[in-house]
Order: C-alpha cells, then sequence, then structure tokens
C-alpha cells in the first residue's frame, strides 16, 4: 500500500468518529493534500462524501470556521490541480507527471460526484464554490465552458434547494446551514455569469442574507455594544489600563467569517433585493435593518464610551487603546455603518420604480423607516464625515425627495425623531456627544421639510429647536465646553431658521423671527460663524425681506432697515484678516473636483461683501442709494489688497447678470453717470445730490471740472 492510499485509509476513518477541534486543521490539510493527489477519480468522490458528513462539519464546533476551512480547503486543491495540469503540459516525453495528473474537468466532476443524497444541499454548496472558484476565479479560465456552465447551474441549484429545505424547517441545523448558503454565496457571486445570478431565488437569499448579516454570526444585533466597557471610571478622567480586555468581543467578532466577508455580503443583499419578486420580503428585510439599527443605537448609549468625543478622546483615553482597540472599535462601527447603507440604497431606489412600493400608501412609510436608520446610525455618520460617500447621500436625499410629498409622514418623521435634551430649558443637562450627534441629524433632515410641514408645525418641531441651540451657543457661559460638532451644530441650527424664513406660506413666523435671527446672525460673527456662511445667510434674509416675498408689502422697510444695520456695523468692524477656512482650497466631497482657494477677508470686508451680495435683491426705489453707500463703505476699507477682494465681487454682480433688467438699468446708469465708475474704480468719493442729474451722456458736470474757460 503506497503511503498515499495509507493517507487516505487514516484520512476516512477520521471523518467517520467526531473529531477533536485540535485536529481539524491537521485533518483538513490532509484533505487539501489527497484531493491534488489521487489519481482515482472514485477515491476523490469518496473522500469528498466522507468530508460532508455531520461529524466533520456540525461536530467541529466552530461554526462557520469549519465552513470556511472546506470551502478553502477544495479553492486550494482546485488551484494545485490546475497548476499541476499547466506544469504538465510542458513535461517531456517519459517525464513523471507532477501530483496526480488528473485533468481539471474530471477532478470537478469527480469532486461534484462526492456532493451526494448522503449530505445535505448546503454542504453542497461549499464544496462546489471552493471548486468553481479555484478553476474560474480571477480570470481563469480553466474548465470546459459546458463544465463552467454546469458547476454554476450546480452552485445556484444547491442554494436555491439548500434555502427552500432550511425553510421549511426540515434541517436541525438550519441557522448554521443557512449562514453557510450565504458565506459561500458571498464568495462565488463575483464568479458566476449573468444568467445564473437571475437563477438565485432572491425571495430566500434576502432574508437569509439580513439574518446573516446582523445575527449572531454576523453583527450580534449590536449586543457586543453594550459588553464593551471601561470599568469603574469616574467622570472619564482616566480609564483603567486593563480596559483593553473590555474589547475581546469586538476582536473576536471582527474575525469571524461573515463580519470579514461583510462587502461582498451587502453587494449580494442589494442583488437580492433588486431582484425579490415578492415586495413583503424587501420591506420584511428593512423591518429587521430597521430593528437592528434601533438596538445598535441603544448599544451605544449604555456603552461606557459613548461620552468620549473626538475632540477629547487623546485627553481621555491612554495611546495604546487608542490606537489598538479604539481605533478596531470605530473600524466595527464603520463596517456595520457600510453595510447596512449598502442594504437600504437599493430599497429605496426600488421604492422609485417598483409600482407595489412607489404608491402613497408604502412610499412614505419605506422613506421615514430609512431616516431611522440613518437617523440611528448617526453617531457613527457623524464621526470625521463618515457620511460623504456616494451610497449614502443618494439613500439620505432619495428618502427626502420621497417624504417632503406627503406632509403628514413629514411632521410623523419630526416628532418621531425630535431629541429628547433640548437646551435653554430648566433642568436640561448638558448636551453629551450622542445627543448632539442625533440633534445634528434632526437639524439637517429638518431643513429639508419646512415647505412641506403647515406653519404651526414647522414652528414647534423646527424653530424652536433651531432658535433654542442658537441661544445657548450665543450664551456667555456655555453649559459645556465646545465638542467636534458644536460648530455643525450651530450651523445646522442657522440653517434650519433659514429654511423657514424662505418658505412664503410661513410669513406670520417670519416676522416675528427675522429681528432675533439678525441679532443672533451679528454676535455670531466671527467667533462662532464663517464668513461664507454670513454672507448667505444675510443675503437670503435680505432676499426674503424684499419684492416679490409678501413680507415685503407688509414691511417695505425691513430690507432697508438690516442693510443699515449691517453698514453701521461695518463703520467698527476688524479689520485684520480673519483665518482661512478650513478645507479651503481641498477636494471636494461630494464631486472630487479641486476647490478653489478662498481670497483672504477681514470682518470688515466681509460685511461689506454681504452688502454686495445684497444689491441684487432690495427693491427697486433703494438700489441706487445702495450703490453708493455700499461703493463708500468699500472704499473706507483701508488695506489695498481686501479693498480688491471687495472691488471684485463688486464688479462681478454689476456684469455678470446676477442683477434682473431693471437693477442692471439702474446699475448702469449708476456707473455711467452717477459716479460709480469713479468711485469703484477710482476710489473717488460719490457725487453731491443732483450732479448727475439732467445730463447727457458725454457731457462734462462744471462742479467736477471747475468752470469753463470759454
Amino acid at each position: 500500500m503506497s503511503s498515499a492510499d495509507r493517507l487516505l485509509t487514516t484520512t476516512l476513518r477520521a471523518y467517520q468518529e467526531p473529531p477533536r477541534p485540535a485536529d481539524l486543521d491537521r485533518l483538513h490539510a490532509s484533505t487539501a493534500t489527497l484531493l491534488s493527489n489521487l489519481n482515482n477519480h472514485l477515491n476523490i468522490s469518496l473522500l469528498t462524501s466522507h468530508l460532508l458528513t455531520p461529524f466533520s462539519v456540525d461536530g467541529g464546533g466552530d461554526g462557520l470556521r469549519t465552513c470556511l476551512r472546506i470551502l478553502s480547503v477544495y479553492n486550494t486543491a482546485a488551484l494545485h490541480v490546475q497548476r499541476n495540469e499547466a506544469e504538465n503540459a510542458k513535461l517531456k516525453w517519459g517525464q513523471q507527471p507532477v501530483g496526480s495528473g488528473v485533468r481539471c474537468d474530471a477532478w470537478a466532476r469527480a469532486v461534484a460526484k462526492g456532493a451526494d443524497d448522503r449530505s445535505e444541499r448546503w454542504k453542497h454548496l461549499l464544496v462546489l464554490t471552493g471548486t468553481l472558484m479555484g478553476m474560474e476565479s480571477e480570470d481563469r479560465r480553466v474548465l470546459s465552458r459546458g463544465l463552467r456552465a454546469t458547476l454554476e447551474q450546480a452552485v445556484v441549484t444547491a442554494a436555491n434547494l439548500a434555502l427552500e429545505t432550511i425553510n421549511r424547517r426540515m434541517v436541525p441545523t438550519g441557522e448554521l446551514g443557512s449562514n453557510a448558503v450565504m458565506l459561500a454565496l458571498a464568495y462565488v457571486f463575483p464568479v458566476l455569469s449573468d444568467h445564473h445570478k437571475q437563477m438565485l431565488n432572491c425571495d430566500l437569499v434576502l432574508p437569509a442574507a439580513v439574518r446573516a448579516m446582523i445575527g449572531p454570526e454576523g453583527f450580534q444585533n449590536g449586543d457586543f455594544l453594550r459588553s464593551t466597557s471601561a470599568g469603574n471610571v469616574a467622570g472619564h478622567e482616566t480609564f483603567y489600563r486593563a480596559s483593553p480586555s473590555s474589547f475581546a468581543q469586538v476582536q473576536q467578532l471582527e474575525a469571524r467569517p461573515l463580519p470579514q466577508n461583510m462587502g461582498p455580503l451587502s453587494r449580494l443583499t442589494a442583488f437580492a433585493v433588486q431582484r425579490a419578486s415578492d415586495p413583503r420580503v424587501v420591506l420584511d428585510a428593512q423591518d429587521r435593518l430597521f430593528v437592528f439599527s434601533t438596538g445598535l443605537l441603544q448599544g451605544w448609549q449604555q456603552c461606557s464610551f459613548s461620552p468620549v468625543d473626538i475632540s477629547t478622546e487623546a485627553a481621555v483615553l491612554p495611546p495604546d487603546t487608542i490606537r489598538g482597540p479604539w481605533a478596531m472599535l470605530w473600524r466595527l462601527l464603520k463596517k456595520i455603518m457600510y453595510t447596512v447603507v449598502a442594504s437600504i440604497q437599493p430599497i429605496v431606489g426600488r421604492c422609485l420604480l417598483d409600482r407595489h412600493m412607489r404608491n402613497d400608501a408604502t412610499a412614505p412609510v419605506v422613506a421615514s423607516k430609512t431616516l431611522h436608520i440613518l437617523r440611528n446610525l448617526c453617531f457613527i455618520s457623524s464621526r470625521q464625515g463618515a457620511d460623504a460617500f456616494q451610497v449614502y447621500v443618494f439613500t439620505y436625499l432619495t428618502s427626502l425627495d420621497i417624504i417632503t410629498r406627503y406632509p403628514d409622514a413629514c411632521v410623523r418623521f419630526l416628532r418621531e425623531a425630535q431629541p429628547a435634551v433640548v437646551p435653554g430649558q430648566p433642568n436640561s443637562p448638558p448636551l453629551t456627544p450622542l445627543d448632539q450627534a442625533l440633534t445634528l441629524f434632526y437639524l439637517n433632515t429638518a431643513e429639508h421639510l419646512p415647505l412641506s410641514l403647515p406653519t404651526p408645525a414647522a414652528e414647534t418641531l423646527v424653530l424652536n429647536l433651531a432658535t433654542a441651540h442658537l441661544s445657548a451657543a450665543s450664551s456667555p457661559s456655555p453649559a459645556a465646553p465646545p465638542t467636534s460638532l458644536t460648530l455643525p451644530l450651530y450651523e445646522a441650527a442657522h440653517a434650519a431658521i433659514l429654511s423657514v424664513l424662505c418658505c412664503p406660506q410661513h410669513a406670520t413666523l417670519t416676522i416675528a423671527l427675522i429681528p432675533f435671527y439678525i441679532d443672533t446672525l451679528l454676535s455670531s460673527f466671527p467667533a462662532r460663524i464663517s464668513p461664507r456662511q454670513f454672507r448667505l445667510a444675510f443675503k437670503t434674509v435680505v432676499q426674503i425681506a424684499s419684492p416679490p416675498f409678501p413680507i415685503a408689502a407688509s414691511h417695505p422697510h425691513l430690507a432697508e432697515t438690516l442693510l443699515e444695520m449691517l453698514h453701521f456695523r461695518s463703520a467698527t468692524a476688524m479689520t485684520y484678516p480673519l483665518p482661512a477656512e478650513p478645507g479651503s482650497g481641498s477636494d471636494d466631497v461630494m464631486t472630487g473636483d479641486k476647490q478653489q482657494p478662498l481670497p483672504p477677508v477681514s470682518e470688515q470686508t466681509t460685511l461689506v461683501l454681504s452688502l454686495v451680495d445684497a444689491l441684487p435683491f432690495l427693491p427697486l426705489p433703494i438700489v441706487e442709494d445702495w450703490l453708493t453707500r455700499t461703493a463708500e463703505a468699500m472704499n473706507a476699507v483701508v488695506d489695498p489688497a481686501l479693498r480688491e477682494v471687495v472691488r471684485k465681487r463688486f464688479w462681478d454682480v454689476l456684469v455678470s447678470g446676477e442683477m434682473d433688467v431693471e437693477r442692471a438699468a439702474i446699475g448702469v446708469a449708476w456707473w455711467g453717470i452717477g459716479g460709480g465708475r469713479e468711485m469703484v474704480m477710482l476710489h473717488q468719493p460719490a457725487l453731491p445730490k443732483g450732479d448727475g442729474d439732467a445730463m447727457m451722456s458725454g457731457a462734462l458736470g462744471g462742479n467736477r471740472f471747475g468752470a469753463s474757460r470759454l
């Protein structure tokens, strides 16, 4: 008996008895060696049949890791077989062949025959997947075209039959089998042709994929967060050096087969969402992801590390914790967010196309539930701009587009998502980083909804919270030190207020709110709001207070009053350049284009630029007067470089088409005979009143150029 025969006999006997976990690695290594060296097709089939016995797969006590080992055994053996065949093709006559000498097609058929009726279909899938990947992945074309198609058909059939059998609860290892099917499909899915992908029963694949994703072998329903603690730590000033041991479960979870392959599994899930024939299966998948994200948020609330903000983690956590366990935890959390968002994105996309899901009964529910899922994940997505990727942006904005068609759904969502902690209320505790993340998501979302809200809802659900945050941030003694989300939260409150002010149906709110808002805006600049955002906010308010907005009819002098306030402030504003805005000259996260660096500005020039930005929206009777006053304010800027920034913007407003026809005509007249050219280009003072009246084009003004000598 040869050494190969003795090894085969020993291996077959080992598979007939319950193996010890310590012996599995050795047993699988022996199997891989035999598979690539046996020259008898029957022995290859026999070894495969024994490998798939209950003792070798179910009795290993190692769950999916044993399934992954089996898949790896056949993948490795297939690689060796196809490599041996390539080397044997180069041998000369009479030379000893490498390996068994069995050709790839014959070897694959022998393996497939070993997947017989003595083992379950999901175990067949492991063997078939490993064989197909070893032969055909990475653009290898080893098998004949007919055999590859047959093998792909066998993979799809085994997956469908396995899931059908498991759904009928005909196997005791249903959870393991379902997860094994998802693991195998995640690996083999890129290798399958489009024709065979369409043959997958996506009504069965989708629920199995979601269960695998969030179940015990996946993300464990977020329960790992509850066991991740820092021990007995008061105030989070110092952490025990033993605290990294609390991350043991996170480390074990990240090392499991499914979490390591969440990218392919999420792509399989997205495909199943698109191809599922029953919309109820898709909606059920979204419900499961919603429950999972809710549990994840609750787990983070109970986690001892949730009060640690990114701005303070270097002072709170030891360096070894930050470099190791802390980075590992956030890597896992971001993987969870990417996986969930990639899975719900096709659900939202299908809501636009599927007639069973785009109706008025289902569409707002899908959109609202998607926004709730994203809200539950906001403690992850708000960290260092983690939400700036295309799939997230599409999912978020499409859900907003859908829900804004349904006012009742907008009101319902805002009421359900209202932050529990509002600053400025009696006995209100300071906002934790998690509270700030939830509030930031709420305000960013509420910014898109005022046009669909009734006025009372816009006041109670948007304005009250936004003004509370502006008032708290403007108070001289803030309740808590600033965190990484303090400035984004403040800017989001400004944006939410502006969105309400821009809605004509909320004119009653606008009249009462503008004085408070302008006062807050002026007191916030330049300490808590950037020059670019200040200019945008002021221009928007002036536009709202000017025709054709209804407030201009009831309060005709409001726009000019706002300009007077700004003009008065510019006379005493600071003249030194402000620090450059963050991100100036960086890549745009949405388009990838290179942003132009912003020109230098001071507090004074920002206020003057705001006057310039407001010119295209002023009521006609005051346009000429404010062209002159704005030019005077520009000439009051002492620094030539800063004044040049204002001059270029002034010129741009006059010639770029920002003004409509009537205002442009006033601007042309002011430029030609009203002294505008001299003020802007030559920095001369304004003409006295009346100098530009009743004068033909090209005439000489006596007061400007002296008396005539004729």
